[in-house]
């Protein structure tokens, strides 16, 4: 019963229903590339072309990027998907079974390493320096004020 729930829950991950409507719902790309027929192209007051050639730039602007950007995404939308879902798994498993362990690893051996470094220096330079405050312990500053 267990592991029919676990198979469930694991298979659901995968295959989890995508909203086909907002489909930047984390706000990914809104700086990025939202780029209309305005963004780019401007005439200013004074140097205006026909209205039906504006009318027309327009609509080729927008129609090409529209449909160019289809045409993109159903050639190159899978073999990229792949390409990142590919990386995306090499960096998980770098991470994993390289980073973190590697991580780990050093902060074992530097906290070895510190406290046999905090013993070396507890044993040499605290006398040392004890010594020292003390010679400079009898030395006697005044301050007078001359009118």
């Amino acid at each position: 019963m267990a592991d029919e729930l676990n198979e469930k829950a694991v298979h659901d991950v995968h295959t989890k229903e995508i909203d086909l409507v907002n489909r930047d719902p984390k706000h990914l790309n809104d700086d990025v590339v939202k780029i209309d027929f305005e963004d780019v192209i401007a005439e200013p007051e004074g140097t205006h072309s026909f209205d039906g050639i504006w009318k027309a730039s327009f609509t080729t602007f927008t129609v090409t990027k529209y449909w160019f950007y289809r045409l993109l995404s159903a050639i190159f939308g899978i073999p990229m998907a792949l390409i990142w879902g590919i990386y995306f798994a090499i960096l998980s498993f770098l991470h994993i079974w390289a980073v973190v362990p590697c991580i780990r690893s050093y902060l074992i051996e530097i906290q070895c390493i510190s406290r046999v470094y905090s013993i070396c220096i507890h044993t040499f330079c605290d006398p040392l320096f004890e010594a020292i405050g003390k010679m400079f312990s009898s030395i006697r500053a005044t301050v007078r004020k001359e009118i």
